[in-house]
C-alpha cells in the first residue's frame, strides 16, 4: 500500500478485520485490483479530501504540545507544530509519545535523533532547551520535511542526510531513536552516546542492545520505549 499510495492510505480496524482503504480515482482502483485481486469499491461522499485531518489529533505530552497546523495550542504550552501531510510521523503515535515522555524527563543536554523522520522528537527536544540538537535521516524526503517543519516552528535545526548505521555519528549526551528493533541493535554499538532513548518496536519486541543496560521501559497500545544506559 505504500508504494501504490506513498502519500498516504488508512487503516479501518473493525475488531476481526483490518481493511487498508486509499482515496483514489479510476487508475488507483486498477492498481488495487492488480496488486490485491478483489476490492471493494465505495463512493465517497462530499469533502472527503479534508476528512483525512479529523484523523490527525494533537497531543499533550507534559509542557509540550505537539500537533497540527490548523489546531491552536494552550496558552501555557511549549508548541511543536507538524504538518501530517509529509507523513513522516507527527507525535500521535505511541512510539513517538512514549519517547517525548522519556525526554521530557531528562535534563537538557546534547542530542542527536538518528532516524529524525520529520523531525518531531528534534524539535521536541530544542523546545525542551536541549542543544545541540542533530536530526539525522538517510531518506532526502525525511531531511527536508524535518527542515520544513523546523523553519514551521521558527527554530534552528542541524539536519544531515545520514545513514546512522554506516556512516559517523555526532557525539552527543543523549541519542533518541524511534527506529525498528533490528536497526537498533546494529545501531547501538556504534553510539558515542552514554544514553539512548529506543522506540518503534512493539512491546513483546524488546530488543537487546550491546553494551546498554535498560533504565526504563515504557508501553502503549501494544508499542515500547526504553531508557538504555551505557554499561560501563
Amino acid at each position: 500500500m505504500l508504494a501504490l499510495f506513498p502519500t498516504g492510505f488508512e487503516e479501518v480496524d473493525t475488531g476481526e478485520l483490518l481493511s487498508l482503504v486509499a482515496y483514489t480515482d479510476a487508475a488507483g482502483e486498477r492498481r488495487l485490483q492488480q496488486e490485491f485481486g478483489a476490492t471493494v469499491t465505495t463512493a465517497v461522499q462530499p469533502g472527503w479530501e479534508d476528512g483525512w485531518r479529523s484523523f490527525h489529533r494533537p497531543v499533550r505530552i507534559g509542557p509540550l504540545w505537539i500537533g497540527p497546523p490548523w489546531e491552536g495550542p494552550p496558552a501555557d504550552a511549549l508548541a511543536v507544530s507538524i504538518d501530517p501531510g509529509r507523513a513522516f510521523g507527527t507525535g500521535a503515535h505511541a512510539t513517538t509519545r512514549l519517547a517525548v515522555e522519556l525526554l521530557v524527563e531528562l535534563a537538557p543536554a546534547s542530542l542527536v535523533d538518528a532516524g529524525c523522520g520529520s523531525g518531531v522528537l528534534s524539535l521536541a527536544a530544542l523546545k525542551l532547551g536541549w542543544k545541540p540538537v542533530y536530526a539525522l535521516d538517510d531518506d532526502p524526503a525525511a531531511v527536508e520535511a524535518a527542515r520544513v517543519n523546523a523553519r514551521r516552528n521558527h527554530l534552528r535545526l542541524d539536519v544531515r542526510r545520514v545513514d546512522v548505521l554506516s556512516e559517523l555519528l555526532p557525539a552527543a549526551r543523549v541519542t533518541v531513536a524511534n527506529i525498528d528493533g533490528r536497526s537498533l541493535t546494529l545501531l547501538a554499538p556504534r553510539l558515542a552516546s552514554p544514553l539512548l532513548i529506543a522506540s518503534g518496536y512493539l512491546a513483546h519486541d524488546r530488543p537487546v542492545l550491546p553494551g546498554f543496560s535498560q533504565v526504563e521501559h515504557r508501553e502503549s497500545e501494544g508499542w515500547a520505549a526504553d531508557l538504555y544506559r551505557r554499561e560501563e
